[in-house]
């Protein structure tokens, strides 16, 4: 049997699964919503948007809403993707869409980057993803550089073909299926770099070996940008101006995307949101950022229609560095950000992404109390400014999911409380 033809038993639960979510989808809420992200990226004054994401669903299950019933592994795949969207809106729905639409992922192939990772990897929990990493450093002198390659991208089309005809089998008369390439790509060299050559060696070369750090990062941007030019040569980019999440933050909306001479064939890396951070570099000064980040990331983000900044290192001192980025639109503040510094340096100019410290999921017991605190403290520093509320990093909520769905609750209450 075919690996793509889809097992009458696990099409009809998919098919179960795909009319809740076309029910969901036709609320008159879903394009309010939209409008609303759409009316915050033009800097309009909107309340602020609330997302959650990155959420440890091995702790989420209740009543077996999550438990997967397909055996096909392609079937199984969409089937997780489906229970999570909906279990998300019965009980987290914050400032979330749901789109009448399903998308069939090109078949991309991609060499990458020439050096794997030697990590040795400490658990705390088996059922998590979120683990503790120490890298070997495999990047030591100039030879080592080489060791760096440009990626190698190709497209198996029968392949993408053959995914699309199964799911418009399963999904066509209740889901708009849309084959989709490259939405967005996650910019983070210093990501990279830190596990081929060490987070402390990287570190003290930026002052020891500053040359050599030069060289590597030139590089690996120059890789990245080829593999972009690769990918929009060959139409494997597909628009983000959706409920496609950009960066570390909330979602795409925007009428400012794509590029008014845009052609749907070929979409460019001008049509899309483009993201960059540096998070390794929380403790660097601006300078150093501006000299081995910030000209490097410009290069890339100079590339896209618009661009998002940040994750997890706070920036609210490097604002002014960030305005030398021409089409920025977000700014993330990390829970490390002092965020009345943050609004100060920002003002108008730009979305806050701000980030709720998820570590108040993680006490041995749950505070609603305190989590509205903090959260209604956090929103009135920044009253008045454009806002989105990223609730993300969740690595526990020590198996009560109901944590999560009262903070999402408590955010809904609070931003429109602003409003």
């Amino acid at each position: 049997m075919s690996t793509r033809i889809v097992p009458e038993r696990d099409k009809a639960i998919l098919r179960r699964l795909a009319e809740k979510v076309a029910e969901i989808a036709e609320f008159p809420l879903q394009r309010e919503k939209a409008d609303m992200w759409r009316r915050l990226h033009r800097l309009e004054p909107v309340k602020p948007m609330v997302w959650i994401n990155e959420i440890p669903w091995h702790e989420m299950e209740v009543d077996e809403e999550l438990k997967l019933q397909t055996t096909h592994p392609l079937a199984r795949n969409l089937e997780a993707q489906l229970r999570r969207t909906i279990y998300q809106w019965v009980h987290m729905p914050a400032d979330m869409v749901v789109e009448r639409k399903v998308y069939s992922p090109l078949v991309i192939q991609d060499t990458g980057f020439g050096i794997v990772q030697e990590v040795e990897v400490v658990k705390t929990d088996e059922r998590s993803n979120i683990v503790s990493r120490r890298f070997h450093p495999q990047i030591r002198d100039e030879k080592d550089v080489e060791k760096i390659q440009t990626p190698q991208i190709t497209h198996d089309e029968e392949a993408s073909e053959g995914n699309y005809q199964m799911m418009l089998d399963v999904f066509g008369d209740l889901l708009e299926v849309e084959k989709r390439g490259v939405a967005g790509i996650w910019f983070a060299p210093w990501d990279q770099l830190v596990t081929w050559w060490g987070v402390e060696e990287a570190l003290l070369d930026l002052a020891l070996r500053p040359g050599l750090v030069h060289l590597a990062l030139n590089r690996l941007v120059n890789a990245h940008l080829s593999r972009l030019e690769q990918l929009e040569r060959l139409s494997l980019l597909s628009l983000n101006n959706t409920n496609v999440r950009i960066g570390s933050g909330g979602y795409g909306y925007t009428d400012l995307l794509p590029q008014e001479n845009f052609h749907p064939a070929h979409v460019r890396a001008i049509d899309l949101w483009g993201c960059a951070t540096a998070q390794i570099f929380s403790e660097v000064s601006p300078e150093m950022h501006e000299e081995f980040a910030l000209q490097y990331e410009r290069r890339w983000l100079e590339r896209f229609g618009l661009a998002y900044y940040g994750c997890c290192e706070p920036l609210h001192h490097k604002v002014g560095i960030l305005r030398s980025i021409p089409n920025l639109r977000k700014i993330s503040m990390s829970p490390w950000a002092d965020l009345d510094r943050a609004v100060e340096e920002v003002g108008g100019d730009y979305v806050i992404s701000y980030k709720p410290n998820p570590a108040i999921f993680a006490t041995k017991d749950w505070n609603p109390q305190l989590a509205r605190k903090h959260l209604r403290a956090a929103l009135e520093k920044l009253r008045g400014c454009a806002v989105e509320v990223i609730m993300k990093d969740i690595s526990t909520v020590r198996y009560e999911p109901q944590r999560l769905w009262e903070w999402a609750e408590i955010a809904a209450e609070e931003t429109e409380r602003l409003a």
